[in-house]
This record gives C-alpha cells, sequence and structure tokens, in this order.
C-alpha cells in the first residue's frame, strides 16, 4: 500500500506543477494584456484545482501509512529535521497551498471582469506555487528530486 501511494503521489505531482504553471502563466498573460477569459482559461484553473485535490488526498493516504511520519511520538519527530519535515512541514505547507488554490478559484468565478478574474487567479495560485516549491525545496531533494 505504502509503496503504490508513494508511486502516485511522486508521479501525480507533475501534473499538479505543470497545470498550476500554465494556470499561472495564462493568468498572468491574461492580467497583464487585458485578454478576455476565456473557456480554456476556465478548464486549466478547474482541472488545476482538482488535480491539486487528488493530490492532497494520495497525500493524505500516503501520510497515514508512511514510515517517514511519526505521529505517536512527536516529540522525537520535532528534533529530527527530515521527520519534522514529513511529520509536519510538508503537509502543513501544501495544505496551504491547496487552500489558496481553492480560494482563489472561488473568488474567480464570483468575479464578473475577465481582467479581474484573471488577476484573482494570478495572485493566488502563483502564492501556491511558491509555498509548493519552497516546500519541496526544503526537503534537500531539490524540485525535481527522487522519492525518499
Amino acid at each position: 500500500m505504502y509503496n503504490i501511494l508513494l508511486k502516485s503521489h511522486s508521479g501525480f505531482r507533475y501534473i499538479v506543477f505543470i497545470l498550476l504553471l500554465i494556470a499561472v502563466i495564462q493568468a498572468l498573460i491574461g492580467w497583464l494584456s487585458n485578454r478576455p477569459y476565456t473557456e480554456g482559461n476556465r478548464k486549466i484553473n478547474l482541472f488545476t484545482l482538482i488535480s491539486a485535490h487528488i493530490q492532497l488526498l494520495i497525500g493524505l493516504g500516503l501520510y497515514f501509512v508512511s514510515p517517514f511520519v511519526k505521529l505517536n511520538d512527536m516529540g522525537s519527530a520535532m528534533k529530527d529535521h527530515s521527520l519534522r519535515y514529513w511529520s509536519v512541514e510538508h503537509i502543513l505547507m501544501m495544505i496551504i497551498a491547496i487552500v489558496l488554490i481553492t480560494i482563489g478559484h472561488s473568488r474567480s468565478k464570483k468575479v464578473l471582469d475577465a481582467v479581474a478574474k484573471h488577476r484573482t487567479i494570478a495572485i493566488f495560485y502563483t502564492l501556491a506555487l511558491a509555498i509548493i516549491i519552497i516546500t519541496i525545496l526544503l526537503s534537500g531533494r531539490g524540485l525535481f528530486g527522487m522519492t525518499h
């Protein structure tokens, strides 16, 4: 079970990352160029949201079966960088990133002006992307590093 979840979570991250990157680039271009908000923009933003939530669900499953998460001994986990990262930091920061994606998507749906839709997505999705990149780099494995 652990290996299936780990491989799924590790592989699916590329889909999330690519979709998030495309959504951010499209939103920035749309915002800065005053472009209309198209059905294509809406779909990319929605697929990004969905993929991030799927990744969260896979990650939550992995969290509870991973030997790198020490829920029963958080005192020891907090003293060890690697255990602290996997037990607390990674999940907390990724949840924050997914919350930002969710808020950005939700707010953009309520806005009527195309530029404001692009701006909302650009701001929230960029913040999420920054948090994801920083969190991955904190693992010490690099942005596209191998799994543990």
